[in-house]
């Protein structure tokens, strides 16, 4: 995604992070690696996939900025349809697997045992 996007580009992603320091911290930490490793692999692809990737990402950020600073504050995340499942490949179907096993995971930023164990 170089050229005449690399401006839009940079500004989505500074945005990005910084609408992630308005969730908890272990789904800030996981949305920015997920930021960071998706917008990395994206660095190279032709003019209409990068439109499509920046239509997309703008798309969370408005909802995400709705959800975390709006007027009425809402639940985190989205729904999806059936008809947007069936669009995604099994590429993406696979990230949403492993994104959902990710964020549904029990919190463990503190643990007693941790606290417990001293450390060499």
């Amino acid at each position: 995604m170089v050229g005449p996007h690399a401006s839009r580009v940079r500004a989505l992603y500074r945005r990005l992070l910084a609408l992630h320091r308005e969730l908890p911290p272990d789904l800030r930490a996981l949305g920015d690696q997920y930021v960071k490793d998706e917008f990395r692999r994206h660095k190279g692809v032709g003019r209409e996939e990068a439109l499509r990737f920046l239509t997309e990402w703008e798309r969370y950020a408005a909802a995400l900025w709705q959800q975390t600073n709006g007027a009425e504050k809402t639940r985190l995340g989205a729904c999806l349809t059936k008809e947007q499942l069936d669009d995604f490949s099994a590429e993406q179907i696979g990230q949403l697997q492993e994104l959902m096993q990710e964020t549904t995971k029990p919190s463990r930023q503190f643990s007693m045992e941790d606290l417990a164990t001293p450390k060499a």
